[in-house]
């Protein structure tokens, strides 16, 4: 099988070659696995051979100028692409950033500032076509990526504020939500327009943390499903399999989710006591589940991992529905050798082919 076919093949609920195979690294994670003998300008699962998803995005900020105010070795205070005045530390290990200060702070000042949210091709990656072009080459499944409408507000005017207004101004914080899944499907559309057809589409909408969902079911279902709706069903209309990113302890919300139109949920967090043959078992003839292999895992020993990879891929991939991934970005502590090894046993125990030995 292609890559296009196996994911293809998976969210139309048959069962492939093997599971897909998709992942993510911190960009200190690379540094380190490239002093490792990963080459430069690789991708790791490129370099495996076993990288079966493409991601093709744009610019949904408010395209603010960037003006950096104080700059030291270890630090840098600045104004964001949203506005926002941040400063980033940077002790060791990447960056972590602080919000200090927020452009957007009430009614007047969306009011003054939502133009930036309008559509030109300049929101477009310079190379798309060309990375379109060399994915279809090499058979792979390419994806719409973008965010959905409730992570990016946090990062105009600040998570705090946001839930505030999601509170005591729900007209307004609607206002943006709509006008940010507009700017969604707008970029989708001029890809579209360059001649770029997309396979599947992945939104990142983190709305859970560590201990459960951020806000309620019932804010859910009036403020957030309506956008999200709006942005599947643009989506699907032109046959897409559409998957929601979120962070965090997300099962509350997993049945108003699939309502609203998507088909699959990623990276379900190992970390919070997401478990996917529970969501496996649960959720499996409706959601394509991608992730939960746990990272802590991936930087122990190799017994571990393979402990890790066959407990969860005998579970998911039943029936297939399964992509592999971490459950959340591959951080530092995992050596090059670590993550060749899980690959390979994701390999081995990914297989639909009888597991050798």
């Amino acid at each position: 099988m292609t890559s296009q076919e196996r994911i293809e093949t998976i969210f139309d609920g048959g069962v492939p070659d093997r599971v897909g195979i998709h992942d993510t690294a911190w960009g200190t994670t690379l540094e380190r696995w490239r002093r490792e003998g990963l080459p430069e300008g690789v991708a790791p699962l490129d370099y495996l051979g076993v990288n079966d998803i493409v991601k093709i995005g744009g610019d949904d900020s408010l395209r603010f100028p960037i003006q950096v105010l104080e700059e030291g070795e270890d630090y840098r205070v600045y104004v964001d692409n949203n506005g926002v005045t941040r400063k980033d530390l940077n002790p060791g290990g990447g960056w972590t950033p602080h919000w200090l200060d927020y452009t957007i702070k009430d009614r007047s000042t969306w009011e003054q500032h939502k133009y930036r949210l309008a559509y030109d091709d300049a929101r477009l990656r310079e190379n798309a076509l060309d990375v379109y072009r060399h994915a279809r080459q090499e058979g792979k499944y390419v994806m719409y990526s973008g965010h959905a409408c409730f992570h990016p507000i946090w990062h105009w005017i600040g998570q705090v504020n946001e839930f505030i207004w999601m509170a005591e101004q729900p007209e307004l914080i609607q206002e943006m939500f709509g006008a940010f899944a507009q700017l969604v499907i707008d970029i989708y559309e001029g890809y579209k327009g360059k001649g770029i057809t997309f396979d599947g589409a992945f939104m990142a909408d983190d709305m859970a943390y560590r201990n459960g969902t951020l806000f309620s079911n019932a804010m859910y279902r009036e403020m957030v499903f309506p956008f999200h709706k709006r942005i599947c069903d643009h989506m699907t209309a032109d046959r897409l399999s559409v998957t929601l990113h979120s962070d965090g302890d997300i099962r509350e919300f997993i049945p108003m989710v699939i309502e609203a139109g998507f088909r699959g949920l990623h990276p379900l967090e190992a970390k919070v006591g997401l478990d996917v043959g529970e969501l496996k078992r649960d959720y499996g003839d409706r959601l394509g589940l991608h992730g939960n292999i746990d990272v802590r895992a991936l930087a122990t020993t190799k017994e571990t991992i393979e402990e890790e990879i066959r407990n969860k891929l005998t579970a998911a991939k039943q029936g297939g529905g399964y992509i592999y991934h971490s459950d959340h970005s591959v951080p530092d502590d995992v050596s090059f050798e670590n993550y060749t090894f899980a690959i390979e046993m994701v390999k081995k125990y990914g297989s639909y082919d009888p597991i050798p030995g």
